[in-house]
């Protein structure tokens, strides 16, 4: 018994000892504190990035059976958005604790049905599939954009 109480205390002490350089390794030297702020920080507005994040662990309080919980959100947005693009393995991790959390499934495949109904989305721009996985999770009923206008014919003028 006393062998074990010297291996908890070893073991303790090991523990404390390897995490104090990493904490202090990680505090930026103090040339580094005084850093030129973002291009966005210097008028004033959070970088674009940072504005984005704090809408995904937002609540939604209209969306029926807890997926506009934040959890449910922040999951389901993701599996969708894995789903889109492909990553199936991922998807299905991310889907399998959004089950744990008890969000309702029957809201993915909504959104998913949604984010297809829009037709295809450029993968080159994740900032519009982001948008469509958001506004699809909001109301999986989104309509689809209207196809564009198909050109006039052009007429020649006559005598040529």
């Amino acid at each position: 018994m006393h062998g074990h109480r010297s291996l908890l205390a070893l073991l303790s002490c090991l523990m404390i000892a390897g995490a104090t350089p990493s904490v202090m390794a990680q505090e930026p030297a103090p040339q580094e504190q005084t850093a030129p702020p973002a291009q966005g920080e210097a008028n004033g507005q959070p970088p674009a990035e940072e504005a984005a994040k704090p809408e995904e662990y937002i609540e939604i309080e209209d969306l029926p059976d807890g997926a506009g919980r934040a959890e449910c959100v922040w999951f389901g947005r993701r599996a969708v958005n894995l789903l889109w693009r492909d990553d199936i393995d991922t998807a299905k991790r991310h889907l399998s604790l959004y089950d744990r959390f008890d969000c309702p499934g029957v809201h993915v495949q909504q959104a998913f049905s949604c984010i297809v109904r829009q037709g295809p989305i450029d993968p080159k721009q994740p900032d519009t599939l982001n948008a469509k996985v958001s506004a699809c999770w909001r109301d999986p009923n989104l309509l689809p954009p209207p196809p564009p206008a198909a050109p006039a014919p052009e007429t020649k003028p006559e005598g040529q």
